[in-house]
């Protein structure tokens, strides 16, 4: 990055995957950025300015302008204001709502099943979640016919919008094969995916925005701790 003072500021913290979205972004665009790390489980006076409703990261700021939030929504600001530069989304507008509805899909649904099968201290629970798991992992394989059209990344040709969206999760379903001893992405019932997986560990400009092994297991590790304590059992 540069040494002059940047017009653009990220606020992150290390092993979220939705802070790794936006650093690809900015990587794909070639956009100077200053990042600032944040401590989540001590959060400062100034993401609780900047986002006093959620209190959480990413965060974007951007010169003057009010600040962002939501890693959906600063990935298309980005490439809105460089839509020339590495376009993320494609031009036709019903593929474009097609794409959101998907990205959307992943967050609500995917990603909160993955995030409680890590975190959660139910074993019971873990073992339920993986159906409803592997269910949304043949979907996207679905969706990778749909979207790729035969080309080898989610936005075609080079790495788009929903790559970047479900990408930055690959660190994650490594670090279940490390810690649970499962795979979610198997060759047999989602080649393409499996294919694309590849495809996208090979790149570096990838590899470089998803965290360590080690950095994953801290980010676990806190938001386990942000976890509400168990009861205690009765005597």
């Amino acid at each position: 990055m540069s040494t002059r003072k940047c017009e653009m500021k990220l606020i992150g913290a290390r092993g979220s995957p939705f802070v790794s979205r936006v650093k690809l972004v900015l990587k794909l665009k070639s956009i100077d950025y200053e990042y600032v790390e944040e401590d989540l489980l001590n959060k400062s006076e100034l993401l609780l300015t900047l986002s006093p409703a959620f209190q959480k990261v990413p965060v974007l700021i951007h010169g003057n302008q009010p600040p962002i939030i939501e890693s959906l929504a600063i990935m298309e600001y980005l490439d809105e204001i460089q839509p020339h530069n590495h376009p993320l989304l494609p031009s036709n507008p019903s593929d474009r709502a097609q794409c959101r509805n998907l990205a959307y899909t992943f967050d609500t649904l995917l990603y909160t099943w993955m995030k409680e099968f890590m975190v959660t201290r139910d074993e019971a629970r873990r073992e339920e979640l993986k159906q409803p798991i592997n269910g949304g992992f043949v979907l996207l394989e679905e969706a990778f016919v749909k979207f790729s059209k035969g080309k080898p990344f989610l936005g075609g040709d080079d790495i788009g919008y929903l790559d970047i969206v479900v990408g930055v999760f690959l660190g994650w379903l490594k670090l279940y094969e490390k810690l649970f001893n499962v795979s979610f992405i198997e060759e047999d019932i989602h080649p393409r995916l499996a294919e694309w997986g590849k495809r996208m560990w090979s790149l570096e400009v990838v590899t470089s925005v998803i965290p360590t092994q080690e950095t994953h297991m801290e980010f676990l590790n806190m938001l386990r701790a942000l976890l509400p304590p168990l009861p205690d059992r009765a005597s």
